[in-house]
């Protein structure tokens, strides 16, 4: 995180999809700010145990060190954050303060599920998520191998999200056990 330039226009915030803001949370890291650090990832990223973990880090092909350096590895910075916030008890459930009312069915809880239940989950909704397998997780689960990612950590985080109000049902295909028109009507 030292070797961070903090760039007057860092590359690194456009070649990464999900806009994190990574020289300030290396400046974070520096100085050794956890909680700050967890705080300005988290800003951006859902899941940055899982993006830690499994991203192709366009962000290090973009950082302007790398042109005669090797860059930044911010992945491995994310990874760490993210691990020692854990460490430290800054992850917690955050429940919602108001609830809309509205009930919403997201199918997949593969990372565009989760992430799309978290979203809605947090502007207050009542979320259900249908996963066809028999524990959610999509192909965080079942398509990335133990060593790039150990299923543990999603289990970690499944239990989070569980804690803030999400309700996932497994075993529910739908279409196939699932009517369509059911969800239709009580989603």
């Amino acid at each position: 995180a030292a070797r961070c330039m903090d760039c007057g226009v860092p590359f690194c915030h456009s070649g990464c999809p999900l806009g994190n803001i990574i020289p300030e949370f290396n400046d974070a890291v520096y100085r050794q700010s956890w909680r700050e650090a967890y705080d300005i990832l988290s800003s951006t990223n859902n899941f940055p145990e899982f993006t830690g973990r499994i991203c192709p880090a366009p962000c290090e092909s973009s950082c302007v060190l790398g042109i005669n350096q090797p860059p930044v590895t911010i992945e491995e910075i994310e990874k760490h954050i993210i691990e020692i916030a854990f460490e430290k008890g800054f992850v917690k459930p955050h429940k919602p303060n108001l609830r809309t009312g509205k009930k919403i069915a997201v199918v997949g809880s593969g990372p565009a599920g989760m992430a799309a239940a978290a979203q809605l989950n947090a502007a207050g909704h009542y979320v259900t998520v249908f996963e066809r397998d028999d524990a959610p997780g999509g192909l965080l689960r079942y398509g990335i191998p133990d060593f790039k990612l150990e299923k543990w950590v999603i289990d970690r985080r499944i239990a989070i999200m569980e804690e803030e109000g999400i309700v996932f049902l497994c075993n529910s295909e739908v279409g196939v056990n699932i009517s369509v028109n059911d969800l239709l009507r009580q989603y």
